[in-house]
């Protein structure tokens, strides 16, 4: 057996034992305590063996500058490695540095060819990814129906960003026919887990009984809940949910209007499915 050989089964070997595993909880512990600097002592020497997980950690560490002096082109050499071991997380976190050319040149095929293993694996963020560069056309052909089937697998998975993307396209009708139920259907789901896009929407279809009945008490619910998210923030993207709420509540009853405050108390957000 030639030495180098030898030599890499031996750290693959260590890199599965009991004590990398230890150690690699003991990295993970600490990133989740937002303990960067003691997570990357930890994590680093098992991403040096070929850890794959420890190697994602690395990647993020250093592309959100946890820890350490933000490096994206360090971020790009972790997640490449993990991902040339099949890691969907690194497949993904990869295609995203191609996607907006950070630590790597921007190259939508790029980003395309690794959305597209990771999407494989069942990664659902790289599934949505791959989806709208179909949808866009960027580094792929353009093909909305290969959008719309990824966006409906990542979406009922639970990834958030589909199930909002859907709710768009059923809303415009830019792809396929405009259908306001399957545009609710699919904000609620999003909306649910706390996607602030899909609450505000959500909410306006409540409140003008766009594909489902009028229901101003789950508006005025809506509305309240991205307020006391936000507190004014992300006016851009959500538009005015204070002035919207004002103009519901002008129709309300004060007990409907009471029931919505008691809604909007109670929300708590749900987790995606599996």
């Amino acid at each position: 057996m030639p030495f180098t050989r030898y030599l890499y089964l031996v750290a693959a070997l260590f890199a599965s034992s009991p004590a990398v595993a230890g150690a690699l909880e003991d990295g993970q512990a600490a990133y989740d305590r937002q303990d960067y600097s003691s997570a990357l002592q930890l994590l680093r020497p098992l991403a040096d063996l070929g850890n794959s997980d420890a190697q994602v950690y690395c990647g993020t560490l250093y592309q959100l500058g946890q820890g350490v002096a933000k490096d994206y082109a360090e971020a790009a050499k972790w997640f490449r490695l993990a991902a040339d071991q099949g890691n969907a997380i690194a497949q993904n976190s990869l295609g995203l540095l191609y996607l907006d050319g950070l630590g790597v040149a921007k190259d939508y095929a790029e980003a395309a060819k690794w959305f597209r293993s990771a999407a494989n694996l069942g990664n659902a963020a790289a599934q949505t990814h791959l989806a709208t560069l179909y949808l866009n056309g960027d580094g792929v052909s353009r093909d909305d129906a290969e959008a719309m089937k990824l966006y409906r697998v990542a979406g009922e998975h639970g990834d958030a960003a589909a199930q909002v993307y859907l709710g768009g396209i059923y809303l415009s009708g830019d792809v396929g026919p405009q259908d306001y139920a399957e545009a609710a259907r699919w904000f609620r789901l999003a909306a649910d887990q706390g996607n602030a896009v899909a609450q505000f929407n959500l909410a306006e279809i409540y409140q003008f009984g766009e594909g489902v009945p009028q229901d101003l008490v789950s508006a005025y619910a809506w509305y309240t809940i991205l307020i006391s998210r936000f507190n004014g923030q992300d006016r851009q993207v959500l538009g005015e949910p204070a002035q919207n709420r004002d103009v519901v509540a002008a129709d309300m009853t004060p007990e409907q209007i009471a029931e919505a405050e008691r809604r909007a108390a109670a929300w708590k957000p749900s987790r995606a499915s599996d």
